[in-house]
């Protein structure tokens, strides 16, 4: 592009949007040569969009001249991802910075990219209600800015990284198409595209707005420090805390170099002779933060704690937190600039790996301190730089960096946690990924941005550096690779059976049936295989089975993918952990639960399926085993490929191993059982319950047609048809639920509703209960609206005397069977229920359906439809894998 085309294109821009928005002032564009990192670049332009049509406009415009264009909210990213590296456009997006609705019901928000993180924090906080994800840069960094980069911060030990509370997009992609993925309409049939733009760095398009989640802001909050000889036992004791099954908000430590630097900088009292200080807060209902504390305190003292002080007022905690918050201000004193490492290892690891890495810099003659989440095992070595001018000495120090997060990745950790890639740490992803992953990444890019002119250069190395090898070895004879499955039928002579052992044995099947033209059907415990269309052979997973790593301290498990669930919670009992899964059926296997998005009510308390996985091992239908992802809960190194096989239903590749997050067991568990008269009023009084939870694991209503013998357990009598119940469970600590049952039972006393407490079955017993009770000539039907529209579902949905249902209120999901009806009649009883959902923007997809129904199963058109084809063409084999088995 000539300078004269640039110019031209800057005239138009600033016809189209006016002067006043299209910086070209050499003076001012400087400004936008750097953020918050070492590099620096040359815009040609910046504009400020008002609207996603004004980033249309901007969009189209450079894609007419292959003009870069790169996405800026407040330039506070530490890795160059906002730098102009060659040249283009800037697109600043503050001016779009509206919340554009804030629904309290449903606990949504919708959000333009510009927003500022602790503004909408704030916002919500003011309707009881708290955003999770707080960086460091939280008073200026934009909401577009931390879901480029997956940002997380101290909470995100407990309640996770901005991935989990972004449930859509709104982008424009190069060629100015505005496409939407995911929504507040959960577990939409699609691939999850919306993972892949969170921590994408603008690469695949630009944001501009966003579906967010929040959850009720806990009433109580107490804060500690905690002083220890060493990081090794203060390590030590953050493993103790959570072997006790205690999950803190936050989990912050400072080494003796940062403490004597912060005190003498800030004089907030911090105890110079301690090898290691440790912040620790918890929070929950008032009834159970002092017990809190109390165990904690028990257990450091377990761990050669040195000394203990409790926050006793607000002041106080202030006072701690700043302490912890001066670190940056006070390295300032020391030297002219300092260079923040940010690498994330498992938790256990993080006593070995800062020794390695204080050997590392000091070797390199560098000083350094240490301030890092060791909840969540991310790592902030600052290096002191004493010229920053001096290009030599930051090619030293950047060489220190690459050594030191080549020690983070050697523990099974990420070359950065939070901060991203950027242009920093685009040659160190080969330490992570080899060519295959990255290979994978290069495909996403493409498919997304074809012209390459989306923040171009970033996150991934050159792609001639990636040599990718499209097999892993040579094409092996079928007769040779395929392995019978002794527990699937071979009924049809022509069926090829196969279980393979291994998932280089696995790519090995899936090329050789591939190569011959055999549609391959995947199979787990085949729970959920019912409405799919014949293959010509099939793929067990019976045989990629078994725990492969236990990591109870770490808080993570990798299984083989067809490992039941039923026997992996078995085992995680024995050490006091489960997997916060579950599902209805005995045989259903860990892959299966993870390749259909089989969600449970309980996700409301830890989360989805897509949050719970750390990592997969996929086998691909060209032969090729890819490994993405890695067993820490912060990790935003390239393109989150694991997440997008959650909910693809095995047409992408075959899940041969999975790495899941733990949870400590919950300590006590109870469930309310009310029972209104009309299922109007429990779907009212259940909004307002939902309005209560801090700790439930289910919000359900049900409409009971059938006589309900699924529900015998139950200590009630079902004296009326139908029946209404209203069912509500809380898990956690003690304290906790007994706080929040009490709350529950207020509300409905004034309701006058009965209710009576029960240990068990929970709220997700129910749910499974109410699955697992389909005949196999019934009509079962899962739908998804926003929460706040459920009410509004079930007026238009006009439901039959006949139809049994189950509303997971806190989802916004409505389970719907009908027993038994005509073929026809289950057609029409399924275009009711679609037509009422999409109405709302909604789905709805049937799970079971008698055999003789002619159904579109699905019968909805995701927005990026192509993308997804293109995406599946070129991992999935077209449609020889899983034929017929989803949407795509």
């Amino acid at each position: 592009m000539t300078t004269a085309d640039t110019q031209a294109l800057l005239a138009d821009l600033s016809a189209r949007l006016g002067l006043d928005r299209v910086v070209v002032d050499q003076a001012q564009l400087i400004t936008y040569e750097v953020d918050g990192s070492f590099d620096r670049g040359h815009p040609d332009g910046v504009v400020f969009p008002r609207s996603v049509d004004e980033v249309v406009q901007v969009v189209r415009c450079a894609a007419e001249y292959r003009l870069p264009l790169i996405a800026r909210g407040s330039g506070t990213g530490l890795a160059g991802g906002a730098v102009p590296e060659l040249g283009g456009l800037v697109v600043q997006l503050g001016l779009m910075n509206h919340v554009q609705e804030l629904d309290l019901l449903g606990r949504s928000a919708v959000v333009e990219a510009g927003v500022v993180n602790l503004i909408f924090d704030n916002q919500v906080r003011r309707h009881g209600l708290f955003f999770p994800p707080d960086p460091s840069s939280q008073r200026t960094a934009t909401i577009g800015g931390n879901i480029g980069t997956n940002a997380g911060g101290p909470h995100c030990f407990k309640y996770g990284v901005t991935s989990n509370y972004v449930t859509g997009v709104e982008v424009v992609l190069s060629d100015g198409r505005i496409i939407h993925t995911g929504g507040r309409a959960l577990d939409i049939p699609a691939y999850d595209l919306t993972a892949l733009f969170v921590g994408s760095e603008g690469t695949l398009g630009i944001i501009t707005r966003a579906e967010l989640r929040v959850l009720r802001d806990p009433p109580a909050v107490r804060t500690m420090l905690a002083a220890f000889d060493s990081v090794e036992h203060a390590g030590e004791a953050v493993s103790a805390i959570i072997a006790r099954g205690l999950v803190p908000a936050t989990m912050e430590m400072m080494d003796s170099s940062i403490v004597r630097i912060v005190e003498e900088y800030a004089h907030p009292g911090l105890p110079l002779d301690a090898g290691a200080v440790l912040i620790i807060e918890v929070d929950g209902y008032p009834e159970s933060v002092g017990p809190q504390i109390a165990e904690i305190k028990a257990t450091l003292r377990e761990c050669n704690v040195r000394e203990m002080r409790v926050a006793q007022s607000a002041a106080e905690r202030d006072r701690i937190w700043f302490a912890r918050k001066s670190a940056a201000g006070a390295m300032a004193r020391l030297a002219p600039a300092y260079y923040l490492v940010d690498g994330t290892v498992p938790r256990s690891k993080l006593a070995q790996t800062l020794a390695t890495v204080n050997q590392i810099i000091e070797g390199d003659g560098f000083r350094t301190g240490h301030v890092f989440h060791a909840g969540d095992g991310n790592l902030h070595p600052l290096i002191l730089i004493d010229d920053p001018s001096d290009r030599a000495l930051i090619a030293r120090i950047l060489e220190t960096g690459r050594k030191i997060l080549a020690a983070c990745v050697a523990v099974g950790g990420s070359i950065t946690g939070e901060h991203g890639v950027g242009i920093e740490k685009r040659a160190f992803m080969s330490l992570m990924y080899g060519p295959a992953e990255l290979s994978l990444m290069w495909d996403v890019k493409d498919i997304f941005d074809p012209t390459g002119i989306m923040n171009p250069g970033k996150v991934l190395p050159p792609r001639e550096e990636v040599v990718a090898s499209s097999t892993n070895g040579q094409p092996t004879d079928s007769a040779s690779v395929i392995r019978p499955a002794s527990t699937v039928a071979t009924s049809a002579a022509a069926l090829h059976v196969a279980a393979p052992e291994s998932p280089e044995e696995a790519a090995e099947m899936l090329r050789a049936f591939i190569d011959a033209g055999k549609h391959v059907r995947i199979q787990g415990g085949g729970t959920k295989s019912a409405l799919q269309p014949p293959a010509d052979a099939l793929l067990s997973t019976e045989c990629l089975s078994g725990i492969r790593v236990l990591a109870p301290e770490d808080l993570y498990v990798t299984i083989g993918a067809g490992m039941r669930l039923e026997d992996l919670q078995a085992v995680l009992q024995k050490h006091r952990m489960w997997a916060p899964l579950a599902s209805p059926w005995t045989a259903a296997t860990i892959g299966g639960i993870v390749a259909t998005n089989a969600n449970a009510p309980l996700r409301m308390r830890y989360g989805g399926i897509r949050d719970m996985l750390l990592a997969v091992t996929v086998a691909l239908p060209d032969g090729r085993v890819v490994r993405i992802g890695r067993p820490v809960v912060k990790n935003v190194a390239g393109y989150d490929l694991h997440k997008v096989h959650v909910g693809a239903h095995g047409t992408l590749g075959l899940l041969c191993d999975v790495t899941l997050k733990l949870a400590p067991l919950p300590r006590a568990r109870a469930t309310l059982i009310a029972l209104p008269r009309r299922v109007a009023h429990a779907l009212e009084i259940g909004a307002t319950l939902a309005q209560q939870c801090l700790i439930a694991s289910a919000v359900l209503a049900l409409e009971i047609a059938d006589g309900g013998s699924w529900l015998s357990s139950l200590p009630i009598t079902l004296d009326r048809r139908p029946t209404t119940l209203l069912v509500y469970t809380a898990e956690g600590l003690a304290e906790d639920v007994n706080a929040e049952l009490a709350a529950v039972r207020a509300v409905l006393r004034n309701a006058d509703i009965p209710v009576v407490q029960i240990d068990a079955p929970s709220g997700n017993d129910l749910w499974g209960a109410f699955m697992n009770a389909v005949h196999p000539d019934d009509l079962l039907v899962r739908i998804g609206v926003a929460a706040k529209d459920i009410r509004t579902f079930m007026q238009r949905a006009g439901f039959g005397g006949h139809e049994s249902y189950l509303t997971d209120l806190a989802a916004g999901q409505v389970y719907v069977r009908a027993p038994a009806p005509h073929p026809d009649d289950a057609a029409r009883i399924l275009e009711r229920l679609r037509a009422a959902a999409r109405t709302l923007n909604g789905y709805a997809i049937a799970l079971a359906a008698p055999a003789r129904a002619r159904l579109d199963r699905w019968g909805y058109t995701p927005d990026a439809l192509d993308r997804m084809q293109e995406m599946r063409r070129r991992w999935g084999a077209g449609g020889l894998l899983n034929p017929g088995a989803f949407i795509v």
